[in-house]
């Protein structure tokens, strides 16, 4: 892809972003741009690809034929009245603020904004993200294979209504915490049973990984994989027991609901 992609926003979602869009080829290293509000040592030290960093959002948005505003909400509004006369006239916009809307974008920018409203995680940054994106106006067929290339370099995307997104990003957005305090559990369950700290988080994350990989790549029910692994009057199943009985189940739902309330909230 010929273009030239900015990120006004380099924290770690943009940080992972742009090291996937490199690692993959997906533009040239010298086609990257990014703002921050200060530069640290740590970003310069990090910047080991060498893309220009700047402070100056209105250079990224003036430079930018996909931009991408990878801010906080609380500080979205600003960074669009800042930036907001200074886009190329046919440049596309992602924005990966949760809860921002798009006619909230859109009433700051103007409605003929090409505009892409997106939810990636952080595992982005080991190129097993999961973005979920609903787009704001009609792209041309190529302008949408730029902006799935930017999107699957760092794991795999799905295109859903605007609607969905606050789910999405309860179950998708979010949930690597949940998931990361899953493996913390699971590993103090085997220090208790007297397994090392360090094999207990080994055991524990690539459990995760392979119960995850089963369901994407054998496409079937989760709850299918699960009775397969429960035989009658075994181990599995009296944890799975006891599991129900604590409320697992009914915790994670919450958690995504309360999540994706949250998410509401922050775009009113």
């Amino acid at each position: 892809m010929d273009k030239i992609v900015g990120f006004v926003g380099y924290g770690n979602m943009g940080y992972a972003m742009v090291d996937s869009i490199i690692r993959e080829k997906v533009v040239p290293i010298e086609n990257i741009i990014v703002s921050k509000k200060t530069i640290s040592e740590e970003d310069i030290a990090r910047n080991k690809n060498n893309i220009k960093i700047t402070t100056d959002n209105i250079e990224v948005a003036k430079s930018a034929d996909i931009l991408v505003l990878a801010v906080k909400p609380n500080v979205f509004g600003k960074i669009l009245k800042e930036i907001k006369n200074s886009i190329k006239k046919d440049a596309i916009v992602i924005s990966i603020a949760a809860g921002i809307t798009l006619s909230y974008i859109k009433g700051n920018f103007g409605e003929s904004i090409k505009i892409v409203r997106a939810m990636p995680n952080t595992p982005a940054l080991v190129g097993e993200g999961m973005t979920g994106y609903t787009l704001g106006s009609k792209l041309t067929d190529e302008e949408l294979n730029w902006v799935e290339e930017i999107f699957n370099s760092f794991g795999r995307s799905q295109l859903v209504d605007e609607s969905l997104l606050d789910g999405v990003t309860g179950i998708a957005g979010s949930s690597p915490a949940y998931v990361y305090m899953m493996i913390e559990a699971l590993a103090d369950g085997g220090v208790r049973e007297g397994i090392p700290r360090s094999q207990a988080y080994t055991f524990a994350a690539q459990a995760v990984l392979g119960a995850a990989k089963m369901v994407l790549e054998t496409g079937c029910n989760p709850a299918e994989l699960k009775d397969k692994v429960c035989s009658p009057g075994g181990t599995t199943i009296e944890a799975v027991a006891s599991l129900e009985k604590n409320g697992f189940r009914s915790a994670v739902i919450e958690a995504v609901r309360v999540c994706a309330e949250k998410s509401k909230e922050l775009g009113r």
